[in-house]
């Protein structure tokens, strides 16, 4: 029977994957043929070239070719992992643009996703098992304020209280090291901070209701054990439903919080490259921000069967 559902997960995974590259594929084929309709030139100054250099530039990054050859191109070139040179930065690889642009809006989006899902997962759970106390009133309202403020407004009080008056933390830049990270990180962690506490607590409340929370409780076990280790386990599954995507688009950079810190990540250099319809760079940052949440649903899937052993696998689908 083991071995059986080992195959049956295998092969689950192996569609998933195909699905996967699949879904990638169709992203970068529409955003390809989208980007050709942006308004401008991907040349500065273009009206002060001849014909001739013109046409030397084009040939230069094959867009003199029909469109249907400098998409085939440029999946032949992809598939090596070449994603072409940037227009904007002197001919720099697209992909030396990116790790140097990536590695910091990497770094901020999982210490904020993993601070914010531990403290949200934590806020969640006090409030359902004080369910209508002062204490499940003040986490609703935190998580409330945590969703509809935005994090700018958060991140400009943060500089002011720690860095403009208690003078403990850097304002902004990255150059202090961890110290430097801790505002933008608090500043990003706040959005999924409220929603973690909004998700536990609404799923912990109907969970803590149920008739295997009240057998487990009166097989004596601890009140903390029966909450972590029973209650939680299952209240915790529609969370994973959101942390894919959330943790996708934290770790591709906040364009505003990155400006705010003036931190040199992805989200600013992504909008300039649409500004100046820098091609490549455009299809290289849409294509990192793809494969990362693409990756993150697939995972979510697998610990869905991790959490929940409930969750068996049938023909290829999760029932």
């Amino acid at each position: 029977m083991k071995e059986v559902y080992r195959l049956t997960y295998r092969r689950y995974l192996i569609q998933r994957v195909i699905y996967l590259l699949i879904t990638l594929w169709l992203i970068v084929s529409l955003t390809f043929f989208l980007m050709k309709f942006l308004p401008g030139s991907p040349f500065a100054n273009e009206e002060m070239l001849t014909a001739s250099q013109l046409a030397s530039l084009k040939a230069k990054y094959h867009l003199d070719l029909p469109l249907w050859q400098q998409y085939g191109h440029y999946l032949a070139n992809a598939l090596r992992g070449d994603l072409g040179i940037s227009f904007q930065f002197n001919n720099t690889p697209v992909t030396d643009l990116i790790k140097a642009r990536a590695l910091p809006s990497i770094q901020l989006g999982l210490q904020a996703m993993l601070l914010g899902t531990i403290v949200g997962t934590l806020l969640g759970c006090i409030a359902a098992v004080k369910h209508n106390s002062c204490l499940d009133y003040l986490t609703s309202v935190l998580a409330i304020g945590g969703r509809s403020v935005p994090n700018f407004v958060f991140a400009v009080a943060l500089q002011f209280v720690f860095a403009v008056t208690l003078h403990c933390l850097p304002i902004a830049f990255w150059k202090d090291g961890f110290l430097s990270t801790i505002l933008p990180t608090l500043a990003l962690a706040i959005g999924p901070t409220a929603d973690a506490a909004r998700f536990v607590r609404t799923e912990m409340v109907e969970v803590l209701n149920t008739d295997y929370i009240e057998l487990a409780t009166a097989k004596g076990f601890s009140k903390s054990y029966v909450i972590f280790s029973h209650a939680l386990r299952n209240a915790i599954i529609p969370l994973l439903t959101i942390l894919g995507p959330m943790t996708a688009g934290l770790m591709t950079g906040s364009l505003v919080i990155e400006n705010i810190f003036s931190i040199p990540g992805i989200g600013e250099q992504f909008t300039k490259s649409i500004l100046v319809n820098d091609y490549p760079t455009i299809m290289g940052i849409t294509i990192l921000y793809s494969s990362f949440l693409l990756v993150f649903i697939l995972l979510v899937d697998i610990l869905y069967g991790w959490i929940d052993p409930r969750m068996k696998l049938s023909g290829g689908e999760a029932e």
